[in-house]
């Protein structure tokens, strides 16, 4: 009988090895096959000037709308026309609310559906008491050890030149695109795009116009980034979270410190806020995250390959390790993040009044009202008042891996960037082009950015930079895909 059992045992862990060896090594590659293409002759050093000659130009954005940095986007506006002349010459241009400009490229096939480039001006600011942590000064634009430094050469600056570059080369080639082309510009996408990339989007949408596909800023090409892939990826935004803030305050009445209640405001809030960080929303692997995790198995190796082959097996040990990083972590759930607190000015006084501030990154399936569900459901206080801030969106509609867009931006990265795997994936930040949600069939966001894990600090950090060989594979890659998606029939 014992004998039985171990028999039985020892069979199922064979027939159980079978199986998950029989997962792993029949995912084939999802990678799109794409003939090389022929690189299009970019003088490094001329684009390299250009772009530094943008960073010392001030863009930085401000919530107030038009402020003293006002005539910093005149000047790169003015900057952009003198370094792209044929650009200029070419498209019709149009600056709408505060600077955000509007470059239209008409197709020779007005039946085609236009398409859209995104890329901001407005940049962060530096923190202050960083200045001198930079190895070069942050808008001075200085080249030197094979990069440009400064503020905006990676976010984003370097996208909005990179593409002029493109369009600049394709109009002096004679190139006519099929289909009509957008290039938009915000001024304000750091602070919301309220004043910049809605309006252009009311605009368009005013005028009839539906867009086939947007491409905006978002993941990069990461390289060393992900464990047990040898190969550097480029991450397709197929999504982006959603934002929500809510302010919970609440009121009690103000006393003196020697008296205290038994629960006081400050007491009683720190108990809901805990609660909250405590008891996040609930993680899972479904959605654009599967889809990720489905391109990126058969690039593998080793065990990561084999886990996630076989996620019906080893989901829960792959969740709860994923849940460990925040980066990771946040692709699998809506985010709590306690963002502000206030409450109380003098030490002896107890305050009548605490308030605070939570923000959820809201994941694809997840929305505002489950979120402050959830909210109310944690804290379970009813004295506790919760306000929704009033610029939260929902998180967007999921872009299909299956259209002829995808593939054709697919076929551009892959051909720009032959080292690289292409893998659909969830952008956690916000972009202006979630504004265009009602007049794009696709809309993606990825920025042809390499970046290594020292990297990744850089962005909205110290040393912002990029280097002009990866400069050049930015141009190259958007001359393709304009190249791949515009040509004529």
């Amino acid at each position: 009988m014992v004998k039985r059992v171990l028999w039985t045992l020892l069979l199922a862990v064979v027939v159980l090895a079978v199986v998950i060896a029989g997962n792993t090594w029949r995912r084939a590659s999802l990678q799109l096959q794409v003939s090389p293409a022929q690189q299009v002759e970019v003088d490094e050093k001329a684009a390299a000037d250009r772009l530094a000659g943008a960073i010392p130009i001030r863009t930085v954005s401000g919530m107030e709308g038009l402020q003293s940095g006002g005539e910093e986007f005149k000047k790169l506006h003015a900057y952009l026309a003198q370094q792209f002349p044929k650009l200029h010459a070419t498209l019709k241009k149009e600056v709408l609310g505060d600077n955000a400009l509007l470059y239209t490229w008409t197709g020779s096939d007005p039946s085609a559906k236009p398409i859209a480039l995104m890329a901001h001006q407005d940049v962060v600011p530096i923190a202050p008491g960083t200045e001198k942590a930079w190895a070069a000064d942050p808008f001075s634009g200085q080249i030197k050890d094979g990069f440009v430094w400064g503020r905006g050469t990676w976010d984003n600056k370097g996208n909005l030149l990179a593409q002029m570059e493109a369009i600049e080369m394709l109009v002096a080639q004679g190139f006519q695109p099929r289909q009509t082309i957008y290039l938009i510009s915000g001024a304000d996408e750091e602070v919301s795009g309220l004043r910049g990339a809605k309006p252009i989007a009311e605009l368009l949408k005013s005028r009839g116009v539906r867009l086939e596909w947007v491409l905006d800023e978002g993941l990069v090409v990461t390289d060393g980034v992900l464990p047990g892939l040898n190969k550097p990826a480029a991450l397709i935004g197929m999504a982006e979270k959603g934002y929500g803030t809510f302010f919970l305050s609440l009121d009690q009445a103000p006393g003196h410190s020697s008296m205290p209640p038994n629960k006081t405001a400050i007491g009683t809030m720190s108990a809901a806020l805990a609660r909250l960080e405590a008891n996040p929303m609930p993680a899972s692997i479904t959605g654009v995250a599967a889809d990720m995790f489905a391109t990126i198995a058969p690039e593998m190796n080793g065990l990561n390959r084999v886990a996630l082959s076989n996620l019906w097996l080893f989901g829960p040990l792959v969740q709860r390790q994923l849940e460990q990083g925040a980066s990771t972590n946040a692709m699998l759930r809506t985010t709590t993040a306690l963002t502000i607190v206030r409450a109380g000015n003098k030490d002896n006084v107890l305050p009548g009044r605490a308030e605070a501030a939570v923000n959820f990154r809201i994941l694809p399936g997840d929305t505002l009202a489950s979120v402050e569900a959830h909210i109310r459901k944690t804290i379970a206080n009813d004295a506790i008042t919760i306000k929704p801030y009033p610029g939260n969106a929902e998180p967007t509609p999921v872009t299909s891996s299956e259209s002829a867009s995808y593939r054709a931006l697919q076929a551009a990265v892959r051909q720009a960037f032959p080292d690289v795997i292409v893998v659909p994936g969830l952008y956690i930040a916000a972009s202006d082009s979630r504004h265009f949600v009602d007049v794009a069939d696709s809309i993606y966001r990825f920025s042809p950015v390499r970046a290594r894990p020292e990297d990744l600090s850089r962005f909205h950090g110290t040393n912002e930079r990029i280097s002009i060989a990866n400069y050049v594979e930015m141009i190259r890659f958007y001359h393709q895909l304009l190249r791949n998606t515009a040509q004529p029939q």
